[in-house]
């Protein structure tokens, strides 16, 4: 009965430290992978930052000034009425020229 004891009380031990051993172990690799998240992320965070700073603002085009539409307008105008431009090609144009 002791040999049957002792085997019991060995294979509880081995069992035991075997636990311990992979309890640490997934302790560890959780640390190393949330720090490799971390740092990846840091690193995402960069980048898009640095795309954020060179993004160029695009060139605001200023309406031309109320003279100049109404010349164009009058041009356009005398084209229709000369039978150069249709109604249609008129009323396209006109629209360009008011939307600046």
């Amino acid at each position: 009965m002791p040999r049957l004891l002792r085997g019991i009380a060995r294979t509880a031990v081995v069992a035991g430290t075997a636990s311990a051993v992979a309890g640490r172990v997934q302790r560890h690799q959780a640390q190393h992978f949330a720090e490799r998240d971390a740092q990846t992320a840091a690193d995402q965070q960069g980048y898009y930052q640095d795309d954020v700073a060179q993004q160029q603002v695009p060139e605001q085009r200023s309406a031309p000034p109320a003279s100049e539409m109404l010349d164009q307008l009058k041009q356009l105008g005398e084209l229709k009425e000369s039978g150069v431009l249709t109604e249609q090609e008129f009323a396209d144009q006109k629209a360009r020229i008011l939307a600046g």
